[in-house]
């Protein structure tokens, strides 16, 4: 092991003008390492009608701080700052920002980082390269931030349903019906009101339409207009205590857009070219609602009825195709795979220890048993590999003497030939993050001084020493898909000065890079 540690403090330190900047809301809300928020299921579904309660589907572990082909951007809320490690050279170098930087989204280009300032209400764009900062205030009190496809906006709300309990108090007036778009391009900030309770943002693959999903409303914002507005579309068909809206997704051409209520029988088919509404019957109260990988099929899951309804998005209104779900157990959620071939069913709205995978070509569906219930699941980026973050309560009528009653586990799974590898755990699991290659994942703990690593393809684990508690956790990018050399993983941790552990998985070999905020030369 070789530690790298830093001199005088105004050596590499970039000053960003005026600027904050943060990545997403903090450890257990960063974003997944390549800015894909598909492949860990975990949104909570308000129980408004007195029925189950709903499923939970929020990425809440796989959000490690934002990367580009060269730099990986780490916010240091508690010093206000942004570290950019130099992914080929290790260099380390830090950019004052805002108050509280906690959430970072990088543009798809590796050019630009925005950088959302809890704290300070603004956003910060800093230029990947030269770390020079332009600070755009925003609307009071947001807690999310996500950046469209083409990077042209990042968009900031308030999320009731992510507060945490150390949100700064609100300062005066507080809405819950407001939304900011920011312009990368132009450092314009387009405020507007969306509804009450935005849950979430969802854009069309060339980022040109926007889609806010509020409790009652979905507001439409084309983002190809040089001042946008929103134009709102009252989803709710009763006026008093009407079924909350909860998810919405486009289909890739911004033809239609499908909404999901909770307790509502059917799903809303929003036509966006002549902004009206037709409804699919569903049942049951669907309580997950998500696009297939190649865009063609919304896939509902109505878990009352054990059924899984198949909407063609070309043409949504025709009949949609029902897979049966096994009747036993009351699956609320689905994960697809990334190539499509397949999907992962499961429940978190109670304490089931098992799930099921639908092969999507021949429709057959498997339930399989756990160890313990199901917090999360994550699938891998090649889709072979499964992880399961359990609960730290146990199913009914479970093994009293199993060695993971009581406690925090996770299980490993190869989806080719479903082999697992179920861990008992010292911790609760604070984040993970995948190699975009498939072949290794990578976890932190609360209260754990070390880095866990899983090999997909032998399911065994690794346990890495840190000098520190953790906080954040990536893999590096992978600058050559072709030469089968793994990127190294890395661990931001709890440090004064700052403090980064990268792993190398061939050599099985760790480099310390101690104190980067004072910035100087590496120690062996």
């Amino acid at each position: 092991m070789r530690t790298l540690r830093f001199g005088p403090w105004w050596v590499g330190v970039v000053a960003a003008c005026s600027g904050t900047s943060k990545t997403e809301y903090g450890p257990s809300s960063a974003d997944f390492a390549g800015d894909s928020d598909t492949d860990l299921d975990s949104d909570t579904d308000a129980d408004t009608t007195g029925t189950t309660p709903g499923e939970t589907e929020e990425d809440k572990l796989a959000l490690p701080p934002a990367q580009t082909d060269v730099f990986v951007f780490i916010p240091n809320p508690e010093r206000d700052t942004v570290t950019r490690l130099n992914v080929d050279t290790l260099e380390v170098k830090t950019a004052i920002v805002g108050d509280e930087p906690t959430i970072v989204k990088t543009t798809a280009d590796w050019t630009v980082a925005a950088v959302f300032n809890r704290s300070g209400d603004s956003v910060t764009l800093l230029d990947a390269g030269s770390l020079e900062g332009d600070e755009i205030e925003v609307r009071d009190d947001f807690n999310q931030m996500v950046m469209s496809p083409d990077g042209a906006y990042v968009v900031l709300w308030h999320d009731i349903a992510s507060e945490r309990s150390d949100d700064p108090p609100a300062d005066g007036l507080q809405s819950f019906n407001e939304a900011s778009f920011v312009s990368l391009a132009t450092h314009e900030h387009f405020p507007m009101a969306v509804g009450f309770n935005p849950k979430s943002v969802v854009f069309t693959p060339d980022g040109s339409t926007a889609a806010v999903v509020s409790d009652q409303y979905l507001a439409i914002v084309d983002l190809r207009e040089p001042a946008p507005f929103p134009e709102l579309i009252e989803i709710a068909t009763e006026l008093v205590d009407p079924p909350v809206a909860e998810e919405v997704v486009l289909a890739p051409d911004g033809s239609y857009a499908f909404v999901r209520q909770f307790g509502a029988s059917d799903i809303a088919v929003v036509d966006l070219d002549r902004k009206t509404i037709e409804r699919v019957p569903i049942g049951g109260n669907p309580t997950d609602l998500d696009l297939s990988p190649d865009g063609g099929t919304a896939a509902v899951v109505a878990r009352d009825l054990h059924q899984l309804f198949l909407l063609d998005v070309e043409n949504p209104l025709a009949a949609p195709v029902i897979v049966p779900l096994p009747p036993d157990t009351a699956f609320g959620s689905l994960v697809y795979d990334p190539t499509g071939d397949q999907a992962v069913l499961f429940t978190n709205a109670a304490l089931v220890n098992r799930y099921a995978t639908w092969d999507i070509g021949s429709d057959q569906v498997v339930e399989r048993s756990l160890v313990k219930p199901i917090g999360s699941i994550a699938i891998t980026p090649t889709g072979e590999s499964l992880l399961v973050f359990h609960t730290l309560e146990d199913a009914a009528g479970g093994d009293p003497f199993s060695p993971f009653v009581g406690e925090w586990a996770m299980t490993v799974i190869a989806l080719s030939d479903f082999r697992s590898n179920p861990l008992l755990l010292p911790g609760e699991p604070i984040g993970y993050a995948n190699g975009s290659n498939g072949r290794a994942g990578y976890w932190i703990m609360e209260g754990q001084y070390w880095l866990g690593s899983v090999d997909y393809r032998t399911l065994l684990h690794t346990e890495i020493p840190l000098s520190s508690l953790p906080e954040y956790v990536g893999v590096l990018p992978d600058l050559d898909a072709g030469d089968s050399v793994e990127p190294a993983a890395w661990a931001s941790q709890d440090h004064p000065l700052g403090r980064i552990t990268l792993y190398d998985p061939a050599t099985g070999t760790t480099d310390t890079i101690t104190g980067f905020e004072l910035n100087s030369e590496i120690e062996d």
